[in-house]
């Protein structure tokens, strides 16, 4: 067990003053940081990209539900998979609940993944999730906002991700997978099958029928997003993560 030191309440205090200026940097940073991805340049959307969805076929504008502005988590389900991502599953517990309240805010927020459509619902009813969850099934979807490689990328050694290439042979040929081959097998697959998806988020923008790309983040960009991290964070030890694969989850980008 990690060592922890003692104090007494005005110790406490005076050292709690002192991160308080730090953590209210952080949220002036947070704000800017905020604005300037507000301010990143629009790419409008070429490809006539068709979705899955409970209501039949779908364009990408109908994804948007009437609003004018979209988020997308790229969940990790690949269609060998028979279960999601574990820890896509965990970021879900927490977006599921709030869904509403983004569409109050003319925000739609939909979860995107390849496999077919039937798997994904019937894991959201194992799951008791209630948000709107589009297939890509056959659309280069995923592939285009670096959510998806291919088997060929894979072997070649290198895939792009997080806006670099990625070596995966050190992760793939090891004897020993570790909890990616845990998270693998949770979700019935191997452990190159499961990392041919990466999770992440998009935004998009609707505006006079015409669908823009405004924003992507991926491995630990999405951290801010996992809600219970954010508890983790203030916990007294933390994440109380272990291990090889949390120690690079940066480079790989899950979990």
């Amino acid at each position: 067990m990690a060592e922890h030191t003692t104090g007494t309440r005005e110790e406490w205090l005076a050292a709690r003053l002192e991160l308080l200026e730090a953590e209210k940097e952080l949220t002036r940073r947070s704000d800017e940081l905020a604005r300037r991805r507000q301010e990143l340049p629009w790419v409008r959307i070429e490809k006539d990209y068709r979705f899955e969805t409970d209501d039949g076929s779908a364009s990408f504008a109908h994804l948007f539900r009437g609003r004018s502005q979209l988020l997308v988590y790229h969940f990790m389900f690949g269609p060998e998979y028979t279960a999601g991502c574990p820890a896509c599953s965990a970021i879900a517990d927490g977006f599921n609940g709030f869904v509403v309240h983004l569409e109050n805010h003319d925000v739609a927020m939909t979860a995107i993944s390849r496999a077919p459509l039937e798997k994904l619902q019937a894991y959201r009813r194992r799951m008791g999730w209630t948000f709107p969850w589009a297939s890509s099934f056959g659309s280069d979807f995923n592939y285009d906002f670096a959510a998806s490689n291919t088997e060929e990328e894979q072997r070649s050694g290198t895939v792009e991700y997080n806006y670099a290439s990625l070596d995966v042979r050190p992760v793939l040929e090891a004897d020993d997978t570790g909890t990616i081959g845990e998270f693998a097998a949770l979700c019935g697959t191997d452990a190159a099958t499961y990392l041919r998806e990466s999770p992440g988020m998009s935004a998009f923008a609707l505006e006079d029928g015409v669908v823009y790309h405004t924003y992507s983040a991926y491995a630990r960009g999405v951290d801010s997003l996992w809600g219970m991290y954010q508890w983790l964070d203030r916990a007294p030890k933390g994440r109380n993560e272990t291990g090889p694969w949390f120690r690079r989850r940066d480079e790989y980008g899950t979990g």
